[in-house]
């Protein structure tokens, strides 16, 4: 019963939710809510490290612009906030687990994956300006991780 909850869940995020490879792999191995809760985690981890790798590269783009470069750590700090605010909206209970159950913690690392995604995007868009590569909206190409632009996979 649980495991059909978990699959309707996944399947009702909007496709903008897309989630890595090794994310579908380690899900479909779990066997427990505790295996699917870890698979998740992992997802956030993940994704928040290609986020500050992001970051990094662009404010190393930017370092000989000082006003460009404290604009954007300026935007950083307010998207943690707005991020951390947004969590404790859709999850306000004190006690979390005792509130929303033991899937709790996989959906919580889910919905800050989806955030941090659309973040990675944006800081993407950044990058592209500050490059001089900026493309059109249309744009379906992502940084990889050593600076190239590939194919962006349906979000």
């Amino acid at each position: 019963m649980t495991r059909l909850f978990v699959t309707l869940l996944i399947a009702s995020l909007p496709a903008s939710a897309q989630h890595s490879s090794q994310y579908r792999a380690c899900d479909h191995r779990a066997k427990t809510q505790t295996e699917l809760n870890a698979c998740a985690s992992d997802e956030a981890e993940r994704v928040e490290t290609q986020l500050n790798q992001v970051y990094r590269k662009l404010l190393s783009q930017v370092a000989s612009q000082r006003e460009a470069a404290a604009n954007i750590k300026a935007a950083e700090r307010q998207w943690i906030a707005y991020r951390d605010a947004y969590m404790i909206a859709m999850y306000p209970a004190q006690n979390k687990l005792a509130e929303y159950g033991s899937i709790y913690p996989m959906e919580a690392n889910l919905l800050r994956a989806k955030l941090t995604e659309r973040q990675l995007a944006a800081l993407n868009d950044l990058l592209r300006k500050y490059r001089g590569t900026e493309h059109s909206a249309g744009d379906d190409t992502a940084d990889t991780q050593d600076g190239t632009l590939q194919p962006r996979t349906s979000q």
